[in-house]
């Protein structure tokens, strides 16, 4: 039985920076080549980044990536590699394939389509690609290798059994290993899909299976990396970390992998959930140009937290927090605002917005008459605060953080044009339950966050003695409604089933679909769930639903 020495590399590439990614590309192969290395394997479009979207309309992007793959070639010389792209369709249908390059000693031999073309949640690929539909199986140095583009569809062939696995047809013409190149976005919870899809893969077909996924943000796409080689029996033979550029050597040696190194990988919840929010502000930022970042400080719970995740991410000195207290800010919350800068060692900024708020009002003052304090004078008040910290963020190229968590965003409690503003909303997946855990989590070494921003009950103080839960359930049973009805995609009376109160359900689906055209004009979400408003919940703004 043949012998081989793999690199698995799961790399961060930026979308349409081919000449960074093809650096990242040859730097990889250059290094296994001097550790005598057979076969580097990246992952799916690994030249032009994941996912290109329309940039897939202009033919010069096109051009840009064949070259790439073409440039690549060039350095596979004395190595083989699997590397993805995107190339023009020689057949009928459209005009591009999503594929794989297997190229050997400065040539590409064998080009490999996507099988499976994802049209759920995020993806769409059937607008730009033609699947491919004859199974390929390569043999190289007496090994047969057979291609499976994309992890995500894998789960889909377990839920609908009568459908053909790819695996099966690889198996079938021979292949001794799937390699399994793959830009596959994380959630919570993915962990676990992975481990259960590729060990019952691995031992349903009887051979092992290498995955190699990609790390980076794109958009509000997190891809968490998580790469791993697993043997026929469906033990993990190796694990690259998440949220880290990283390369492992393996050894497939008697039909089995061995690995040089491998890392557990984390599975606490929230532990991901912090990695993954740090991960991807640092990452955005870095791939945007940004470097120093501003928000709104309250004194409360989420932009404690928004504080705390950008602090390590960018690091301090590029953290500005701005407090903007009113005539209904407590004491408690500036002070508790104060001492979290004090406690990460940010130079915060406070700017009163009494004064700015009197006059707006004054002038308001001939069109309002003496109609009763509303929400259009709470909102005013978000909304002078939104123009303070755009104009910070203009004068000192500052990126503004939107502070709003999935909970409020679900329901419209969250100013438009006020702090519904922002450049990036790091928590706008992230449950109000969810922001409480995560605090936690942050302090778990040291108290960062003040303890009684954790413990004090949230409010928007835009009025006395306002509360969160003057005007909705508490965020316990809020979230699970939220859940029921946006995850899980539950309607109505099957939530009522579980033991919610009708009245309840009722005015919670209300205000979620009221307020699907505010969530039109929010910033770009980090997706850290299965079903996260953005590109992957796109709902109708005029309509009964």
């Amino acid at each position: 039985m043949a012998n081989l020495k793999i690199a698995l590399a799961q790399l961060n590439y930026k979308v349409g920076d081919f000449e960074r990614n093809t650096a990242k590309i040859a730097d990889v192969l250059f290094e296994a080549k001097q550790n005598k290395t057979d076969l580097v394997v990246f992952s799916e479009l690994s030249v032009c980044g994941y996912s290109p979207d329309d940039l897939l309309d202009y033919p010069w992007f096109i051009e840009k990536c064949e070259q790439s793959l073409e440039a690549v070639a060039m350095a596979c010389d004395g190595i083989a590699a699997i590397v993805g792209g995107v190339m023009r369709n020689p057949g009928k249908g459209r005009q591009l394939q999503n594929v794989c390059c297997f190229i050997h000693d400065g040539k590409i031999d064998h080009i490999i389509p996507k099988t499976l073309l994802p049209t759920y949640d995020v993806f769409n690929e059937r607008r730009y690609f033609e699947p491919g539909n004859q199974p390929q199986v390569i043999e190289y140095k007496g090994t047969k290798i057979g291609i499976a583009i994309c992890e995500d569809l894998w789960d889909i062939y377990n839920d609908f059994e009568y459908l053909q696995h790819p695996g099966e047809d690889l198996v079938t013409l021979g292949a001794e290993i799937i390699i399994n190149p793959s830009a596959s976005p994380f959630h919570i919870g993915k962990q676990s899909l992975r481990n259960r899809v590729f060990a019952g893969q691995a031992s349903r077909f009887g051979v092992p299976v290498l995955y190699c996924n990609q790390v980076g943000v794109h958009t509000e796409l997190l891809f968490d990396g998580s790469s791993r080689a697993i043997n026929a029996t469906g033990e993990v033979a190796a694990q690259l970390p998440s949220f880290d550029e990283s390369v492992v050597y393996l050894h497939y040696k008697e039909g089995e992998f061995i690995a040089e190194k491998s890392v557990p990988l984390e599975t606490d919840d929230i532990a991901l959930l912090h990695q993954s929010l740090v991960f991807g502000i640092r990452d955005y930022f870095s791939k945007m140009g940004f470097k120093s970042a501003t928000f709104g400080a309250s004194g409360g719970i989420d932009s404690a937290v928004i504080q705390a995740l950008a602090t390590e991410a960018l690091g301090a000195n590029n953290v500005h927090p701005v407090l903007m207290p009113s005539m209904y800010s407590s004491d408690h919350s500036i002070n508790d605002a104060l001492e979290l800068s004090r406690r990460l060692d940010n130079s915060s900024i406070t700017l009163p917005i009494e004064d700015i708020y009197n006059s707006t009002i004054k002038t308001l003052k001939p069109i309002f008459k003496n109609l009763p304090f509303s929400l259009a004078e709470e909102n005013l008040q978000a909304r002078t605060r939104a123009v303070l910290l755009m104009g910070i963020s203009n004068k000192f190229g500052y990126i503004l953080l939107n502070t709003s968590n999935k909970s409020e965003m679900s329901v419209g409690y969250s100013t438009l044009y006020g702090d519904l503003c922002g450049a990036l909303s790091p928590i706008g997946d992230v449950y109000k339950t969810q922001v409480y855990a995560l605090a936690k989590y942050i302090n778990r070494n040291q108290e960062l966050i003040p303890k009684n921003i954790i413990e004090k009950a949230p409010s928007a103080e835009l009025r006395p003695g306002q509360k969160d839960q003057d005007s909705l359930p508490p965020y316990e049973v809020l979230d699970e409604i939220l859940k029921n009805y946006i995850e899980l995609k539950r309607g109505r009376d099957e939530i009522i089933t579980l033991g919610y109160e009708p009245s309840t359900v009722d005015k919670v689906i209300a205000l979620v679909n009221g307020s699907e055209y505010k969530r039109y004009q929010a910033p770009p979400i980090l997706r850290v769930s299965s079903k996260a408003f953005g590109k992957g919940r796109v709902m109708p703004l005029v309509g009964k639903y």
